[in-house]
Parts: structure tokens; C-alpha cells; sequence
């Protein structure tokens, strides 16, 4: 297992937008741009999503992912991660949601409707590549 290196932990205190690769069934990439969270204790990325969205559904049929994110301050300076998600759960989604919406928009609550259920997917990264210019 790879760690985030403790430089680069501070793009998940800002309002960063990251690009998460997924499988689809037939073994084409599917990419979307997503709120991205970091677990330092846990070595995990955290990633927010409503139960049945295409993300989710790929990494239920094959947990390989790829996580890209630029500092929204210097467009210079990424993160690039793979790996695999080691956990999907509801546990503390709908606050997580909510903790994600205070940092991206600067609301108490996550104002979108709920459809189904919140699902947090947790990545364990595997290789962590960065650059700064």
C-alpha cells in the first residue's frame, strides 16, 4: 500500500476536484469528476456518491480505480493515485455528504435531493505519483 504524501494532504482541505476511473462491465474506462476526501489515519481516499450511480456500480463488479486531482491554487502541482476500493458503506454518508458540502460550496447541508442512499467508497491507493512546478 502507497501513502499520500504528507505535502500533498493539504488538497483535500480545499475545494479540489479530482477525476476517478472506473470499469465498466465490458472493460472501458469510465471517468467522472467528483469531491475527493482523505482519511490520513486510515490511508484511504473517500469518495461520496448515491447508491446505483454508474461509479458505484463499476467498483461493485471490479474495484480497480485511478484518482487524478490539480491543486486548484497552481494547476502545476497533481496527485495522481491507483488502486483498489476496499470499502463501500452507508455508515456516516449522509454526514460526510453534508461535511463535503461545507468545504466545496459552503453549506451546512448538502442542498441536492437524495435519491437513494449516500454510499462512501473508500480507495486504498496502491501507487501514489505527484509533481510540483
Amino acid at each position: 500500500m502507497a501513502s499520500i504524501p504528507t505535502e500533498f494532504q493539504d488538497l483535500f482541505e480545499k475545494q479540489t476536484f479530482a477525476h476517478v476511473a472506473t470499469l465498466l462491465p465490458n472493460g472501458a474506462p469510465h471517468v467522472t469528476p467528483v469531491w475527493i476526501d482523505y482519511d490520513a489515519d486510515a490511508e484511504r481516499l473517500l469518495v461520496n456518491t448515491e447508491r446505483d450511480r454508474r461509479k458505484e456500480k463499476n467498483v461493485r463488479n471490479d474495484p480497480r480505480v485511478a484518482v487524478s486531482m490539480t491543486d486548484p491554487d497552481n494547476p502545476y502541482r497533481m496527485l495522481s493515485v491507483t488502486g483498489e476500493v476496499d470499502d463501500l458503506t452507508t455508515d456516516g454518508a449522509r454526514e460526510h455528504i453534508d461535511d463535503l458540502a461545507h468545504r466545496y460550496m459552503g453549506e451546512d447541508e448538502y442542498p441536492n435531493p437524495i435519491e437513494t442512499e449516500r454510499v462512501i467508497i473508500s480507495i486504498s491507493p496502491e501507487r501514489v505519483s505527484h509533481f510540483e512546478a
